[in-house]
């Protein structure tokens, strides 16, 4: 047999797509090619397996007298990464005879080889065990060490192979690999700040409860000092734990990322960016795009401390993403789209003292200086977070008192959740919260009450409200009802909704 066939896989953005790697063997002076697009990483595969399979006591390809061709199909998609290692060397193996004909249809073979056949980790296994799942392969072999993070793929026997050699053992049956057991998903409590921790800022509080009851954007403002850090830090103590969906999407793109640390995300992400930050890290991309800090946070918290610190490009670009839960990578040859859906915490100062508006330290800064510090801020953005806020300095008193208690915080939010689940079920909208509703779903699913709609008339007018605001403000009045237990939305409603949005100058 001068010739087989092994199937592995290329991750294009968080998508794993089906690779054939064809070896085959040609008499002839030695040489090694590897051909069909492959980058740096995947042109030195030939150098890592010889070295593997020498040291695994197999015949390495510099011992043969033959032309040796690696194929990697289809040929116009561009392959990047050592995922490869592993089915190019079993190809050459089966190719040159050196084991006995292996099944390999139905199979898909990723992992890079250490020079002493050795398997090391490698990015996006579980995006490439998804990719099995969906076009009906039964069988994924990939390095030990990424085996945990994707058993919780369903319908996949999955086999974690510490070296070539107990894999060729394992084909042998002279030693067979133990396949993975799926495990039952466990979602966890994040680690961090928690609510408890927080003495006083009841207001803020309260606001924080409705950001994570409805998926709401919240900016909070206030003196430096005034806590706002850390009830950014507490909101995933109160929302409610990872569904299984949800944690296959976020584990995805943190795989694809290679930030995965031997298993899968049980806790919704908090991710808090530097504001000099580069904006392909916020938003992802490079010459082979990567998820950036938003898609990382996805299902979780993106927190972005001192807000006007931040780059107006960058800002800008967060403008797409808060709309559509998704970001919109564009290259030459190709355009990718990334998971997007994170809840948006911004903290700011009021000045570039911090002190405007505070009643027992003075503002140094000039109203100009003032004037140009909030307006790094464009109007757009700030019409696409739904809750704005102060945070006041807090007096010694509000310190002494003893915290909330956070159970109770977690049930009203998780109880509104629940509330929702239930109305889009209904619906039948593929939707969580509702954040995520579009003005069609607002005009179907929330109704006001008289009082309620009289007085909405009167908001719109007076306040010059645009139709991303009104609707906005329906989204959030929404969720305050559903933490109250209400079926139609009231003028209370309304009237804290639309509290909770300061506006601008």
């Amino acid at each position: 047999m001068n010739f087989a066939k092994v199937f592995s896989a290329e991750l294009e953005g968080i998508e794993a797509k089906l690779i054939e790697v064809e070896v085959d063997l040609n008499i002839g002076l030695h040489e090694f090619n590897i051909v069909g697009l492959g980058d740096k990483a995947v042109s030195e595969a030939k150098e890592r397996v010889s070295a593997a399979l020498k040291n695994s006591g197999l015949k390495p390809p510099a011992k043969e007298n033959r032309k040796i061709t690696v194929n990697l199909a289809p040929a116009d998609v561009k392959k990047t990464g050592s995922q490869y290692d592993l089915a190019i060397a079993l190809g050459y193996l089966l190719a040159s005879a050196q084991v006995k004909n292996i099944e390999t249809a139905g199979r898909i073979f990723i992992g890079e080889l250490a020079l002493d056949g050795s398997l090391r980790p490698v990015a996006g296994a579980l995006n490439v065990a998804l990719m099995a799942q969906r076009t009906g392969f039964k069988t994924i072999y990939l390095p030990i060490q990424n085996a945990r993070e994707i058993n919780i793929v369903s319908g996949l026997e999955i086999i974690p192979v510490p070296s070539l050699s107990a894999l060729l053992d394992h084909f042998e049956n002279i030693n067979p690999l133990i396949p993975e057991e799926i495990g039952g998903f466990k979602p966890t409590r994040p680690t961090g700040t928690d609510i408890t921790e927080i003495k006083g800022q009841e207001a803020a509080k309260r606001a924080l409860i409705i950001t994570a009851a409805g998926g709401h954007n919240i900016l909070m403002s206030g003196p430096p000092g005034s806590g706002k850090t850390m009830l950014a830090q507490a909101l995933n103590s109160i929302m409610p734990p990872l569904t299984l969906d949800e944690a296959i999407e976020s584990s995805a793109i943190w795989s694809a990322a290679g930030l995965l640390r031997g298993n899968y995300l049980s806790a919704r992400p908090f991710r808090a960016p530097h504001h000099t930050a580069s904006p392909a890290a916020l938003t992802g991309g490079g010459s082979n795009p990567r998820p950036g800090e938003i898609s990382l946070a996805h299902r979780g918290v993106l927190f972005l401390d001192e807000l006007p610190e931040f780059r107006r490009d960058i800002l800008e670009s967060l403008r797409q993403p808060l709309e559509s839960g998704e970001i919109s990578i564009a290259r030459a040859r190709r355009s990718l789209l990334f998971p997007s859906r994170f809840i948006l915490v911004a903290a700011m100062n009021p000045c570039p003292c911090g002190y405007w508006g505070d009643p027992e330290k003075e503002c140094r800064c000039t109203a100009y200086e003032i004037f140009r510090y909030q307006k790094k801020i464009s109007g757009p953005l700030l019409d696409r977070i739904d809750i704005q806020i102060i945070v006041p300095r807090l007096k010694l008193n509000e310190l002494q008192k003893p915290a909330g208690d956070s159970r109770s915080y977690r049930t009203a939010v998780t109880k509104a959740r629940g509330v929702q689940a239930e109305r889009f079920r209904k619906a039948r909208r593929k939707i969580v919260t509702n954040a995520e509703m579009t003005s069609k779903d607002c005009d179907e699913l929330i109704k006001l009450s008289p009082e309620a709609d009289l007085f909405l008339r009167q908001v719109f007018d007076r306040s010059r409200l645009g139709a991303r605001g009104y609707y906005r403000l329906l989204k959030t009045a929404r969720t305050i009802a559903d933490l109250d237990g209400s079926e139609l939305v009231g003028k209370n409603e309304i009237a804290e909704a639309f509290q909770l949005k300061v506006k601008e100058g």
